[in-house]
């Protein structure tokens, strides 16, 4: 089932691709999670995540980016495509589980299509 990887072409790898998202792409904001999206210059929908240190300590801020990484995988044929996106975590977001940042998550980028 390659349709469900995560590879290297849909990751936003380099700073520069982060910042470009962030100073022109439109912000929403959930309850635990700041969206960015714009257009992709690559015409696919690529993911970034940014989890701060205000979330906790290496263990919780991997398991955020786990989730958030599982939510993409599973979740991108009903993302809009041709889009980055990137996520940054808000410190409440290390006591969520996948169910509740699917929950969240459904709701805002299926609304951003």
């Amino acid at each position: 089932m390659k349709c469900f990887g995560f590879s290297k072409g849909e990751r936003l790898r380099k700073h520069s691709e982060f910042v470009n998202v962030t100073r022109n792409g439109q912000k929403i904001h959930t309850t635990h999670f700041i969206v960015f999206l714009t257009e992709s210059p690559e015409g696919k929908t690529r993911l970034g995540v940014t989890v701060s240190r205000r979330v906790g300590k290496a263990v919780k801020r991997n398991r955020v980016k786990r989730l958030l990484r599982e939510f993409f995988r599973l979740h991108k044929h009903l993302l809009p495509q041709g889009y980055d996106v990137v996520i940054i975590a808000k410190p409440q977001a290390g006591n969520l589980d996948y169910h509740q940042v699917k929950k969240e998550l459904s709701q805002v980028l299926c609304k951003s299509r």
